[in-house]
């Protein structure tokens, strides 16, 4: 995995059929520390010394435990309904609910329309090729959108002397973005299925650490001065798309 900035890093470890991503933050401590926090993300604070060979295999040996706990974590957060991409279905686009409506047509093609997801398909409109459709028409919303809100998130946050970072689109389990060393600001593409205020939270919260790199007073005192209701935002995400 890449690192984060000035001391914390991205990092993951196989477990069984899952990988346990998790954040791994050096500090002057004498011990290692795990915890994972309520929205299932995983930090592990290690002596600044400790080999990184030595903290996976700790990681490893502690992967029941983590996932046990994220389980837990994970039974009182809300959940979607898994999707059965049929006609009259709900999905979300931007925060706003649009119904799905599957027509036959000479090629395959997805539009917005009066509060509808027109789907269009060429031959046998199963649930699984309207599925591909709509991932493909999200993911090239993403595309576009994500970077836009990423220059409003940019032209507002207090920058100088700072970096922009580059934006690439990742599948995460466990987290909605992060921040690599090398200035690159990674973000589900399911993000576009969220409110505007909501993804600009997750963007403001990541170009946060590109002044600190744990989730320490510092950070809190500059998301809280950039993004005073984060803590609300954060919320409606969670109850939008967890």
């Amino acid at each position: 995995m890449t690192a984060s900035v000035a001391g914390a890093a991205m990092h993951s470890v196989r477990y069984g059929g899952a990988d346990i991503e998790f954040e791994l933050v050096r500090a002057d401590r004498a011990t290692l520390e795990i915890a994972v926090l309520p929205d299932g993300a995983v930090v592990i604070k290690a002596p600044r010394d400790a080999p990184e060979d030595d903290v996976l295999a700790r990681v490893a040996r502690r992967a029941r435990w983590i996932l046990k706990q994220q389980r837990y974590f994970a039974q009182f957060r809300p959940r979607t309904l898994p999707r059965r991409y049929v006609g009259g279905e709900t999905h979300l686009y931007f925060g706003r609910q649009y119904r799905l409506a599957i027509e036959p047509g000479e090629a395959d093609g997805v539009r917005l329309a009066a509060g509808w997801f027109r789907v269009t398909v060429a031959g046998e409109a199963s649930p699984e090729r309207v599925r591909r459709l709509l991932d493909d028409w999200y993911a090239e919303k993403a595309r576009r959108r994500l970077v836009e809100r990423l220059d409003a998130c940019w032209a507002a946050f207090p920058s100088a002397g700072l970096t922009r970072p580059e934006l690439r689109l990742r599948r995460m389990r466990t987290r909605w973005g992060s921040l690599s060393a090398a200035g690159t600001l990674s973000l589900r593409p399911d993000l576009i299925r969220a409110p505007r205020e909501c993804i600009d939270y997750v963007i403001i919260h990541e170009l946060c650490h590109l002044v600190h790199a744990d989730h320490g007073r510092g950070f809190r005192s500059l998301l809280e001065r950039v993004l005073p209701d984060w803590e609300r935002l954060k919320h409606r995400l969670e109850l939008t798309l967890v």
